[in-house]
């Protein structure tokens, strides 16, 4: 008995490290396409919001970013458990259902977690999975997308930058840094509520068993706002507007952070050439964003610029 339990044992550990292995060498996509439809968007939005809190999903929160577009900002159980399982992991703890009117057309998308959960180097792939056959389950999958030919595996995500001598997913912005967790939560709270920076607040989520929070921010002014952002360089037709919104993380320090913009922008669109395409969509379009993003979030935070 003892010697079957011993190869029993065994077994289910090569079971896991080939499926992490498969998993590693797995091409993923920040997107995935779930249906197309057409109609009106509000009724839309109700149908879809039904049936990802039937499946278990908490909305913490939606905006519409521009016209004919909407981000409905989840989480759940999996995904808080996953964030809580890394340093830093809060970033991951929304994954975005979005609704965007293309023509007639609406299309209906969410993040992938596996591929953001990746990028942002957490540990706990079971419940990334998890809540991505949840997502898969409620809403359902024609297609994934958003890298073009591009292929990244889980290995490239937890290492990715743009090129070279720009940022990693732990080069983040330093927005600001107070004496405790509790003052920075309070000084973000009031930033957001002001309207500091045009940022404003869409979302907040508590990572369990920790004292780290994570913001998702609406931007709304100048070159770091989102319509101008999203308007020159998501331009394919299948379109990422789940790459909104931006976040701001408070880890127990009372340390505020965000993802540096040329890191968090181009791990949505890590196709996007720099200087020429067919659809004109190009990260030279945007040069001034990565600093006025900065600059709007300390603000928000109440940093110093």
């Amino acid at each position: 008995m003892i010697a079957l339990f011993r190869k029993l044992v065994v077994a289910c550990a090569l079971f896991a490290t080939a499926t992490g292995a498969a998993l590693a060498e797995q091409a993923l996509k920040p997107f995935v396409l779930a249906f197309t439809t057409s109609g009106d968007m509000s009724a839309v939005a109700e149908d879809v919001k039904q049936k990802i809190t039937a499946a278990g999903f908490e909305i913490a929160g939606s905006y519409e970013p521009y016209d004919g577009a909407l981000v409905i900002a989840i989480t759940s159980d999996e995904l808080k458990r996953a964030a809580a399982s890394s340093e830093n992991g809060g970033y991951a703890a929304a994954q975005r259902v979005t609704l965007t009117k293309v023509g007639d057309e609406i299309q209906v998308s969410y993040t992938n977690p596996l591929y953001y959960g990746n990028a942002y180097r957490l540990e706990d792939q079971a419940d990334l999975q998890a809540a991505l056959s949840k997502l898969e389950g409620a809403l359902g999958k024609q297609k994934e997308f958003g890298t073009g030919e591009k292929e990244l595996t889980a290995k490239d995500l937890r290492k990715y930058h743009y090129m070279f001598g720009m940022e990693y997913f732990d080069d983040p912005s330093e927005l600001a840094e107070y004496d405790s967790y509790e003052e920075a939560i309070a000084a973000v709270e009031q930033g957001l509520a002001q309207g500091k920076g045009g940022a404003h607040k869409v979302y907040r989520i508590d990572i369990p068993g920790k004292k780290e929070t994570v913001f998702g921010v609406a931007l709304t002014e100048g070159c770091s706002g989102d319509e101008y952002i999203m308007s020159r360089v998501d331009r394919d037709q299948l379109r990422s507007t789940g790459h909104l919104p931006y976040e701001i993380l408070v880890d127990e320090d009372g340390n505020v952070y965000a993802l540096y913009a040329r890191f968090r922008i181009a791990i949505s669109w890590p196709h996007l050439p720099m200087i020429q395409s067919d659809t004109g969509a190009t990260f030279f379009n945007i040069m001034c964003a990565p600093n006025a993003i900065e600059e709007a979030l300390i603000e928000a935070a109440g940093g110093e610029i």
